[in-house]
């Protein structure tokens, strides 16, 4: 069995917000911080006042943004909603409507496309967990039409679960030689010591069939950027890994942009107080190395020796599966920091707009 984790960040488009340049070092704290006064109860004069003024450094209340209408699709018909009227007009040719729509999202370059598909057919996993995904149409039409390309077999199952977020952000899975999904469970319901959802996007776990009639279960993640929440997640997660053991279930995994190093507290419920061990820190984990003085040191926060690139995304193992993995690895090759990267990348990468995803794939071969 091959196995990989990809957080894609989306196949075609992607949401105005998450290609929108940082402009401050200080915007992630700025967006923790909102996160945490929102979700407080009850508030002094204080976090409201500090609420405003977050909002008005983050642009939240800029006038700009805010769309004048959604443009929607239903039953293969468009819909015209405005902004804060439940009323919908079908355009047709029977009831026609002129005007004009923001729209929300934006066209990635067709080299980021194909960079993605190189990173995909480079590893040729037969199971792929997929983060950040805008639909099924989308990854069907990327599997038919893209991966072929690169001369590997198109995947035989392709899902996508839709999620909490409100940008269409979803999860997927793909699956190929023999491998079938069994059952699927969502967790998007979840919610927090507060009362609000506990994930952003979702915990979503597979049960999946192998050829030879085993079975592997899957806990897909996408970890909060606030880190009160982010640790929930990760109790709540390891609580339902531990569930899944007293079931009697064996081969579980868990995955996904869990978005934190591997020592940072809010992630300890994983991996310090559970037998779950991380594929970047096992033997048999191999990948190129940076170049320069940078391949010599370990970098704080990094997957490993002479890869300094922060660690967000995770593939964890049980014992039982640690001690039958046979190789593994990463591919960042479609991966571009601000800075020159220090590694190699596919020769069509010249610019961070060609980029696959600001994540690597993370894989590993497992004899079951």
């Amino acid at each position: 069995m091959k196995i990989a984790t990809f957080n894609i960040q989306n196949l075609f488009h992607r949401h105005t917000e998450l290609l929108q340049e940082t402009h401050s070092k200080n915007s992630g704290d700025w967006v923790a911080q909102l996160d945490s006064l929102l979700r407080k109860q009850p508030k002094s004069q204080g976090d409201n006042e500090r609420i405003h003024e977050l909002t008005f450094l983050l642009g939240f209340d800029s006038t700009q943004n805010l769309p004048y209408a959604l443009l929607k699709n239903k039953g293969g018909d468009l819909f015209f909603k405005k902004q804060g009227i439940l009323s919908e007009t079908k355009a047709s040719f029977l009831s026609d409507w002129e005007g004009w729509v923001k729209l929300m999202n934006r066209p990635l370059h067709e080299k980021a496309i194909f960079s993605k598909a190189y990173v995909i057919a480079e590893t040729d996993p037969d199971i792929l967990v997929l983060q950040e995904v805008e639909d099924r149409s989308s990854l069907l039409e990327f599997n038919a039409e893209f991966l072929p390309l690169l001369k590997i077999s198109p995947y035989e199952e392709v899902m996508v679960f839709e999620t909490n977020d409100q940008r269409g952000l979803g999860m997927g899975v793909m699956l190929k030689n023999g491998f079938r999904m069994c059952s699927l469970r969502s967790y998007l319901n979840e919610r927090d010591s507060e009362g609000f959802n506990l994930f952003d996007l979702d915990c979503q776990e597979y049960e999946i069939a192998m050829p030879r009639g085993e079975r592997v279960h899957i806990l897909s993640n996408h970890f909060s950027s606030d880190s009160r929440q982010r640790k929930e997640q990760a109790e709540w997660v390891a609580a339902r890994y531990r569930e899944m053991l007293t079931e009697g279930k064996k081969n579980i995994l868990i995955c996904g942009a869990l978005n934190d190093v591997s020592y940072s507290d809010c992630l300890s419920p994983l991996l310090r107080e559970t037998e779950l061990s991380d594929i970047a820190r096992h033997d048999r984990f191999k990948t190129d190395t940076d170049k320069g003085r940078g391949g010599g040191y370990f970098r704080l926060g990094a997957y490993r020796m002479g890869v300094n690139i922060k660690q967000k995304d995770y593939l964890l193992l049980p014992p039982g599966l640690s001690e039958k993995v046979r190789s593994a690895g990463m591919n960042r090759k479609g991966t571009w920091l601000n800075r020159k990267p220090n590694w190699s990348l596919y020769p069509s990468i010249a610019s961070k707009h060609h980029a696959a995803s600001e994540h690597p794939l993370v894989w590993a071969r497992i004899h079951v």
